[in-house]
């Protein structure tokens, strides 16, 4: 949610609409290498291209996303080759003590266009 907060273009109006236009957008960046993106809220039907997997949080609440995307990294072989994209300071404090490299939210916007 950092990367369509990043933008401020009404995706607060469409919430939904907006998850739906960040999996498109990350398309052409999952050609090159495989992208989880992890969203709060409530689940609903999200179609992904090729490369992208989709999460919902696994619960509700505050830092839902956050402690599901820091088990994945916590959880995976080899942590130090993960990009987490957050400009959360405790969810970036968390992946990179875990040996994740961390890309602010606006940075990562302007690479996907």
């Amino acid at each position: 949610m950092n990367v369509i907060g990043s933008r401020p273009d009404g995706w607060w109006r469409d919430r939904e609409g907006a998850m739906r236009r960040l999996v498109d957008e990350l398309a052409e960046f999952a050609a090159e290498r495989a992208v989880t993106v992890v969203f709060d809220g409530r689940p609903f039907e999200l179609e992904a291209p090729d490369g992208v997997e989709v999460l919902f949080a696994s619960r509700r609440g505050r830092d839902a996303a956050d402690d599901d995307i820091a088990e994945l990294v916590r959880a995976h072989a080899a942590p130090a080759e993960l990009r987490v994209v957050t400009s959360d300071a405790e969810l970036s404090r968390r992946v990179g003590e875990l040996g994740a490299e961390v890309v602010g939210a606006r940075s990562f916007r302007r690479l996907i266009g």
